[in-house]
């Protein structure tokens, strides 16, 4: 694999997205709160005449909610069946190259981080968990009642 990859912070870990998953980094302005909305979705926001949903990347994944982002927070533009998104992250890093092919994460990542990873990779900036984004946009599982 010789990809290049986003590297992010959710949760205090370190993970990757693949650059192509990712079209731009850009700072937010409002977010409108959408009523009846999963936790993860933090609201919608505009971008160059175009709506996007904003996503909570921590609450996508299972972990606390990173919470409402002030004006002026850095997320990733991010596209999944034609449909875009803002992915808010804990932090935004760099591109990286990938050294070596996806491997198995060891031990127990938790449920969450489990359900997101596509595997362990190496990059030129050390270990990061490699993100599936259409898992991570899908949120976290439901338990039924």
């Amino acid at each position: 694999m010789s990809d290049l990859v986003v590297i992010v912070e959710i949760g205090h870990r370190r993970a990757a997205l693949r650059t192509g998953d990712v079209q731009s980094v850009v700072e937010l302005e409002a977010i409108s709160v959408v009523p009846r909305a999963p936790a993860f979705v933090l609201g919608l926001t505009a971008l160059r005449s175009s709506t996007l949903t904003v996503i909570d990347a921590a609450a996508a994944i299972g972990l606390p909610p990173s919470g409402m982002p002030a004006p002026g927070t850095r997320a990733l533009i991010v596209d999944q069946a034609g449909h875009r998104y803002a992915l808010v992250v804990d932090a935004i890093d760099d591109v990286a190259a990938v050294l070596g092919d996806p491997a198995a994460v060891p031990g127990d990542a938790g449920p969450g981080w489990d359900r997101v990873s596509a595997g362990l990779i190496e990059t030129d900036r050390g270990p990061a968990v490699l993100i599936d984004l259409g898992a991570l946009l899908a949120g976290p599982l439901q338990t039924a009642a």
